[in-house]
This record gives C-alpha cells, sequence and structure tokens, in this order.
C-alpha cells in the first residue's frame, strides 16, 4: 500500500477545502493517507476518516518542540508528498520528510516551488478553493467524479424545541465581523418570528461579545463560548437547522455536515471561500472596493458589513427555514 502524506497546517476552512481532493487520492490510490496540520487542529483532522496519523506541527513552540516534530515526520517513508498549503514552511516540512516525491499546489508562494519536484495544475483564482485543491488528484492522473466531506463524529442531541439556530459573531478579520447590534437584531427578530432557539457559538475569547449581544437582544438564548472543543463543533452543527454566520470556521464546517448556513461577507469572495454547495445563502452589499481581501478596511467604515441590514439576514434564514418545515 502506497503511503502518502499531506501537508495542510491551517486554517480551519482551508483544511475543509482540502478534505474532498484528499478522500479522491486515498480512495483512487487505495493509499494510507497521513496528515501534517497545526498542532490546535490536531483533534479536528483526527476526525477525518480519511486519515491514518495526524502529526501536529508545533507553531508555537517550534523551537522546544522541533526534535519531537521531526522525529514524528520521519517516522515513516512516504511514497509521495503533497503539500496543499503552498507555503515556504510547508514546502520546507515537505523536504524534510522522507519522501520520493514532492508535489506542490498550483497556488505555491514565497518561493516554495523551488522545493517541489512537480506543481499541479496552472495558477486560477476564479473558482472556489475546493475546486482549486482538486488539481492534486488531477494532476496525479485520478478521477474526480464525487465532492465529499469524510468525517466521523458523534452527533449532539439537541432536546430543545425547533428550529435550532447556530450563531457565530465573532472572526479573527475585524474586516468580517458584522456589527453586535445587527446579530441582536437578527436573533431577536428570528425568536420572534419562529421561536427558534438560539445558540451563540465561539470560544472563550467570544464571551464578551456574547455578553453584549444577549443584553441588546432581551431573548432566550444559549451562550456556547468556550463551551465546545472544536472537535466537538462537527456533530453540534449537524444537530442544527441553521447556521448564521460571519465568514469564519464553522461555516465550512456547517457545508461538510449538511447543515444551511446565511453568511455575511465582506472583505472576503463567496466564490472562492463561501459554504461550499447550494443549501447556503450569502448575505453581501454590492461595493465596488468589496472583496478586498483585506484584514483591515482602507476607508475605516467598513460599509461592505455595516451596509447589510439585519432584515436581510433573518429574511433569508425564515426562508431556509420555511422550506426545512415544508421538507
Amino acid at each position: 500500500m502506497k503511503k502518502i502524506l499531506i501537508i495542510k497546517l491551517s486554517s480551519l476552512g482551508d483544511l475543509f477545502h482540502a478534505l474532498p481532493a484528499v478522500h479522491i487520492i486515498k480512495k483512487e490510490m487505495q493509499a494510507e493517507v497521513d496528515w501534517v496540520v497545526n498542532d490546535v487542529y490536531t483533534e479536528l483532522v483526527q476526525k477525518f476518516t480519511d486519515v491514518t496519523e495526524v502529526i501536529p506541527f508545533p507553531r508555537n513552540n517550534l523551537l522546544k518542540n522541533f526534535i519531537v516534530f521531526l522525529r514524528n515526520l520521519r517516522k515513516k517513508e512516504y511514497d509521495l508528498v503533497l503539500d496543499m498549503q503552498g507555503l515556504l514552511k510547508s514546502a520546507i516540512i515537505a523536504k524534510l520528510a522522507r519522501a520520493k516525491k514532492i508535489v506542490g499546489p498550483s497556488f505555491c508562494r514565497e518561493g516554495s516551488f523551488l522545493f517541489y519536484d512537480e506543481i499541479s495544475g496552472v495558477k486560477n483564482k476564479n473558482r472556489h478553493a475546493v475546486e482549486e485543491n482538486l488539481d492534486m488528484p488531477q494532476h496525479l492522473g485520478l478521477k474526480v467524479n464525487e465532492i465529499v466531506f469524510p468525517l466521523s463524529y458523534e452527533k449532539t442531541e439537541l432536546s430543545v424545541p425547533s428550529p435550532r439556530v447556530g450563531v457565530v459573531a465573532l472572526s479573527r478579520w475585524t474586516t468580517k465581523n458584522w456589527p453586535a447590534e445587527c446579530f441582536a437584531e437578527t436573533i431577536k427578530k428570528l425568536y420572534e418570528l419562529t421561536g427558534a432557539t438560539i445558540y451563540l457559538l465561539g470560544g472563550e475569547e467570544s464571551r464578551n461579545l456574547h455578553g453584549g449581544i444577549i443584553k441588546q437582544a432581551n431573548v432566550p438564548v444559549f451562550d456556547m463560548a468556550g463551551k465546545l472543543k472544536l472537535s466537538e463543533l462537527p456533530g453540534f452543527i449537524k444537530a442544527l437547522d441553521l447556521l448564521i454566520s460571519n465568514d469564519s470556521g464553522p461555516v465550512h464546517i456547517a457545508a461538510a455536515v449538511g447543515t444551511p448556513v446565511v453568511v455575511i461577507m465582506g472583505a472576503t469572495d463567496a466564490g472562492r471561500t463561501g459554504p461550499y454547495g447550494p443549501k447556503n445563502r450569502i448575505i453581501k452589499a454590492s461595493l465596488p472596493c468589496s472583496p478586498c481581501f483585506s484584514r483591515t478596511c482602507r476607508h475605516g467604515d467598513i460599509k461592505c458589513l455595516k451596509g447589510i441590514t439585519p432584515e436581510k439576514v433573518y429574511e433569508a434564514a425564515v426562508e431556509i427555514l420555511s422550506h426545512r418545515e415544508k421538507r
């Protein structure tokens, strides 16, 4: 059996974008697949059913843990290393592995191409990241005839009334964060219109934001800040009827497990990194500067997000929930 090493370090969304390509490679080549990922995502990638072993990359304390990482990386000899990150860091990791061949992605940068034996495909950013990652199996001469996200997780049982709606109000980019008062108004109106059970999802860093939203909304809300492990998110989101979110990692988990998403987008491009699949609704303002792909707004006002009204978001949410009820 061939042994293949995948290098995809981050981010959460990028890991899910690579998953269909990895599934095809695993299935068509009947290979054993290992995966190098930033250690914060180790437990999540262990839920990817096509992956035999996860090798954690100690991003924040590399000097202290480098020898252990290198030992784990070189424990096996691989027939093929596929760098699906395309950065200098990931290319160096690929070179350090014991490998017969290294293949890099079409979107490689930072001089990473110098470390590859081959590059898969031609750079083309006018497509979704899921489709971009499919360059890799196509380069290997494999059939690309299905897009699936194989995950193993325990489904969460929520003993609360339907519809059950998750809300993600915080992302790492300021230019992705819809104003808190807009989330509060959306939650309030959605509760009044549908009687939805609302869950605010996020890490510990979301706690203060959630407190303000809950106070403004003044309706029953479950605050899940810091209460779920990353590896528990797929099962929890699967139990929801809908997710409303900024452009953030949970959006891609929802797309993978089949939960519909209403996603508010400003600085980023839905055609490239929006939730993959037909169930979802993208809400964005039509401005010439959007998408800018920047973490900071050069105009200083983030009009692309502030121009999106709560009405647009909760109306899209109600429409999706009504289709659920008809089914």
